[in-house]
């Protein structure tokens, strides 16, 4: 796995997806031993719909992201 870059060398133009793939690689790669290319594919699948759906973070008031956005839709 390798680090995106937008403009060459600057990788802080794209911070928010730099932190998600930062903690990707720290969950889902480092440490662990895929048999396939399709295994890492299906870890890497599932990580994200995890990410979306159950995960919560302090930023979004202990909400997952989809919660947060279902509950700020109900607001607007």
């Amino acid at each position: 796995m390798f680090q995106s870059m937008s403009r060459k060398g600057t990788c802080l133009d794209n911070s928010p997806m730099e932190n998600f793939f930062s903690i990707l690689k720290q969950e889902v790669y480092y440490g662990k031993i895929y048999q396939s290319q399709n295994e890492l594919i299906e870890a890497i699948e599932n990580y994200i719909y995890y990410y979306n759906h159950h995960r919560i973070k302090e930023k979004l008031n202990w909400k997952s992201p989809v919660e947060f956005r279902q509950f700020n839709q109900k607001t607007a």
